[in-house]
């Protein structure tokens, strides 16, 4: 008797039976199956659970039917000679000798359970996702997820972390993202927010003398919804004292491994880290998917004394070799194709698109060929490494456009599936403290968030330069999906304040928005550094699914609701009034 998962109902899992429990009188609860008619008397049933199915002989005369719930006592026993299914763990043996109780009775599902859902519409499989659920694929997902959570609770209790759990109700703070928010009965016209993320609480854990916090935590953001994120998601969030960022990424590094390896059976390689510029330069992305080459190759120095008017003045010439041994189909575009891509880095933000199709000899076949000249056109060939086949696509304009136009064409044209292998993880780090100035105000914009940590060596141009200095903050990466980010946090209360005021938060408004957050850094806050990762992101990748939404038991639709409750629903005038809420009427379409 399998003593785990035995009950007053049950004796075993379906899924527990093998050779060695023939001979023995067993007792299993689940749904049906497929029924197989076979000749007058007998049938044949799948009883299944989550642990998987086993075939039940049974009289014919039985009536049980898909997705019944039933519950079967039967006597284990070999399958006959030549009908031994291979495909499942099971396949070697089946119940004899059954008796069937009903325990319920089922409407027929609006779809199959027993195949992978793939071909039906997704808004039908969250409107009945708990029935969508029973499904193998969502199972396996589902109980993979809690073997991550598994592994990561204890990696970081292995490491001397403790969990704390912060509050949901808080107030709203600029972090980045849109938030939700919560109205105030007790003070109408007052609000809290839900957190974008236990950031305020986890850094007073650290003033608190807690030294290292952790937390699985729920966190939500009022942002559009795709394939990588939903409005409410879930997160690693750790914070930690005494450290700097290397002390941080290795400590997040373990948990990830471990969570990895439970997934996986297999531990990843050693996580490789880059520094932000180099990502943008040889990626043109902040998230670099390193699964595959077409690095960005840089040609501006070949075209320092060009003639070609497009390329004379720009800031910045950069280049991508797609390999026709790689991608022999996008190597070959024809016209069309080829304009297609110049609408594209069009639409990016390019003035436009040069591309040159290699020859025999590095002889190259471009509208542009005849403007550049014969040691241009050989450095071209050279400095990217094409051979005849291959085809060149060169980005002249800003370094920034330059290298996001052409990083965003890079993933267009070579990035496999997320989840598919080999599992490329990667620390990014040195993140711009700022990352541009907003048009409307004037002001930096904060790169990651206003907490992060100057790095030292450029503090002193905080004001002076704000766009040059670097952050101590850092991304990890996995298969070109941002797992999440973290930072050494700044601990110093006139530094923050140097930060907010950069950020046109004046320390009167400081004070008004943050000061149950500033006032207990004047009483000794450690340095300190923290880290969050999603682990939906995580979870679906391992999974070796292309949407969060297969790793999550309720998600919503992409377009934000939920088929199976339907919300978001209207309320009733009553609570609005008791909440002080006036609507406007709906805006004419």
């Amino acid at each position: 008797m399998s003593i785990k998962n035995s009950t007053a109902l049950r004796t075993h899992l379906c899924g527990d039976m093998r050779s060695a429990n023939i001979g023995e009188v067993v007792t299993l609860c689940g749904w049906v199956g497929r029924r197989r008619e076979h000749g007058e008397h007998l049938a044949f049933l799948d009883l299944r659970d989550f642990s998987g199915i086993v075939q039940c002989v049974v009289d014919n005369s039985v009536d049980v039917r898909s997705e019944w719930v039933i519950r079967v006592t039967g006597k284990v026993q070999p399958r006959p000679e030549g009908t031994v299914n291979s495909n499942i763990p099971t396949g070697e043996v089946e119940l004899a000798e059954c008796k069937i109780e009903v325990l319920n009775s089922a409407e027929p599902p609006p779809f199959p359970i027993d195949q992978r859902g793939d071909d039906v519409d997704e808004n039908v499989r969250l409107k009945y996702r708990y029935l969508d659920m029973r499904r193998e694929r969502m199972q396996k997902n589902i109980r993979l997820r809690a073997a991550i959570n598994s592994a990561i609770r204890k990696s970081m209790e292995s490491q001397g972390f403790t969990e704390v759990e912060t509050p949901l109700l808080m107030p709203s703070t600029p972090e980045g993202a849109r938030e939700f928010l919560v109205p105030s009965r007790n003070e109408p016209g007052s609000f809290y927010a839900l957190p974008q993320s236990p950031q305020l609480w986890k850094q007073l854990l650290m003033v608190a003398g807690m030294d290292r916090y952790y937390q699985i935590a729920k966190c939500l953001r009022d942002e559009d919804l795709r394939a990588d994120r939903q409005y409410e998601f879930m997160q690693l969030d750790a914070e930690m004292s005494f450290v700097n960022k290397d002390d941080v990424i290795a400590m997040i590094s373990t948990a990830v491994i471990a969570a990895a390896k439970a997934a996986t059976g297999s531990e990843p390689p050693p996580i490789e880290r880059m520094t932000w510029h180099d990502a943008m330069n040889f990626y043109g992305i902040d998230k670099p998917d390193l699964r595959f080459a077409m690095k960005l190759v840089e040609l501006t120095s070949v075209f320092a004394a060009t003639d070609f008017k497009a390329f004379a003045t720009a800031e910045s010439i950069k280049a991508i070799c797609v390999a026709q041994a790689q991608y022999p189909e996008q190597a070959a575009s024809g016209r069309n194709k080829l304009d297609a891509l110049t609408d594209r880095a069009k639409k990016l933000g390019a003035k436009g698109l040069v591309w040159l199709k290699v020859g025999e000899a590095g002889a190259l076949d471009s509208p542009v060929a005849k403007f550049l000249s014969a040691t241009e056109q050989v450095e071209i060939v050279k400095q990217t490494g094409a051979v005849a086949g291959d085809l060149v696509l060169i980005v002249a304009d800003s370094w920034s456009i330059t290298c996001s136009v052409l990083g965003q064409l890079r993933n267009d044209l070579g990035r496999p599936p997320v989840h598919q292998g080999p599992y490329r993880y990667v620390w990014v780090v040195d993140f711009p403290m700022f990352v541009g100035i907003n048009p409307t105000t004037k002001l930096p914009q904060p790169g990651h968030h206003p907490f992060c940590h100057p790095h030292p060596e450029d503090i002193d141009r905080l004001e002076s330069d704000p766009l040059s200095v670097r952050a101590l903050a850092y991304d990890l990466v996995l298969n070109g999906w941002e797992l999440g980010s973290g930072s050494i946090r700044i601990h110093e209360p006139e530094l923050q304040r140097r930060v907010f005021r950069q950020l046109g938060i004046s320390d009167e408004d400081a004070d008004h928005r943050f000061g149950f957050f500033l006032q207990p850094f004047k009483y000794g806050a450690p340095p300190h550094g923290g880290f969050a990762f999603g682990i939906d992101r995580l979870t679906a990748i391992l999974a070796g699914e292309d949407n969060i939404r297969e790793v999550i038991a309720f998600p919503k639709t992409q377009s934000g609701s939920d088929p199976m409750t339907n919300a978001p629903t209207n309320v009733e005038s009553a609570q609005l009034t008791e909440l002080g809420i006036r609507l406007l009427p709906p805006p004419i379409k």
